[in-house]
């Protein structure tokens, strides 16, 4: 045999060995095709750990996102009749205190919060404490008042409770601008109706009281990072207002507030906070919501009264942290909970 041919004859195993190796797997492949269209099964035992097949993960979102309320585009709002009044109404609502701040270059009435570090992002936010619903209920009779409240006696409200400031006129310039603001928002609700995820998430009520020591442990674990240790937050670096509010001291909200509420400051937790938190992905349970709820409204700031609030006391939020009550359940518990037994009493 010459030596071109040599390498050829060694080359013949391979090329015999590739073709069978081919046929076997045609045959495998067109097995596995004939039984599936058949409709036959494999025996468990032929499919290699089915426990490691995925699965989809279950869903913690508080809510269904389909047909949640999304705020109107702002890049539109130039098309609109007073365009100016909106923004205007936006600034003031993001940033408060520089202009009606303790230095603010408007007037001098408020603590220095601003009304986004409640309302998130201007008001937009799902579940976020937003205004979707601001222009599609009210007025509207309120219990706290006894009275039917227009838009600008409830941002007033705020001015006096969460600001802890003073109110503004009805025909100011800023008034009218944060309605046509919050009315602008609302330009697609029906009259009469709340959107989904309009206001604060209600958390389900615990079977036990919240626990403030259990709440410090949370707030050290989850919140000093954007409200410190002391509770004070965290000041712009111009000193006009906070990127992350006090949640409790001189400057924070004021004991007549609603997030002085358990189950409001609660609910705004879980659905917000810690910071990157939402709706669709809290990172708290319902019992850290309300331990660190328990926790920070536990704590000092500014006392003010509000004699005129409830006159009909069978109509104050079983949370209401304050009395006389309509029931014999103790001021603590109203705060604190448990309420699975004040709500069952007050159902009767």
């Amino acid at each position: 045999m010459n030596q071109t041919s040599k390498p050829l004859f060694q080359l013949f195993p391979l090329i015999v060995g590739l073709l069978v190796t081919v046929t076997l797997l045609v045959g495998i492949v067109g097995g596995l095709l004939y039984f599936d269209y058949a409709g036959l099964k494999l025996p468990k035992e032929a499919i290699a750990n089915p426990q490691e097949i995925p699965t989809a993960p279950k869903s913690t979102a508080l809510m269904d996102p389909v047909g949640m309320w999304i705020a109107p585009e702002w890049d539109k709002v130039d098309s609109e009749p007073n365009a100016e009044d909106i923004k205007y109404g936006r600034e003031l609502i993001a940033n408060t205190a520089e202009y009606l701040g303790p230095n603010g270059k408007v007037k001098k009435i408020s603590n220095g919060l601003n009304c986004q570090n409640c309302h998130l992002q201007a008001g937009t936010v799902p579940l976020g404490n937003n205004y979707a619903a601001a222009k599609s209920t009210y007025p509207k009779v309120r219990g706290r008042s006894g009275n039917s409240e227009d838009i600008q006696l409830r941002i007033n409200g705020c001015f006096q409770r969460s600001l802890n400031g003073e109110v503004l006129a009805n025909d100011s310039k800023e008034m009218i601008a944060i309605v046509a603001y919050m009315d602008w928002l609302g330009q697609d609700v029906p009259k009469g109706e709340t959107p989904k995820g309009a206001g604060i998430y209600e958390v389900p009520f615990l079977d036990r009281a919240a626990d403030p020591i259990q709440g410090k442990t949370i707030y050290e674990r989850q919140c000093v990072a954007c409200h410190m240790a002391d509770g004070q937050g965290v000041m712009k670096a111009d000193s006009s207002g906070y990127t992350y509010p006090p949640l409790w001291g001189a400057n924070s909200y004021n004991q007549g507030a609603g997030l002085f509420r358990m189950s409001r400051f609660a609910g705004y937790v879980k659905a917000n906070m810690p910071f990157g938190a939402t709706y669709e992905n809290p990172m708290l349970s319902d019992a850290e919501a309300w331990d660190v709820a328990a926790y920070v409204n536990s704590l000092d700031r500014p006392k003010r009264e509000f004699p005129n609030d409830w006159p009909e006391i069978s109509k104050k939020p079983i949370d209401h942290p304050f009395g006389p009550y309509s029931d014999e359940f103790s001021e603590e518990q109203h705060k604190f909970g448990p309420f699975q037994e004040i709500k069952a009493s007050a159902s009767k």
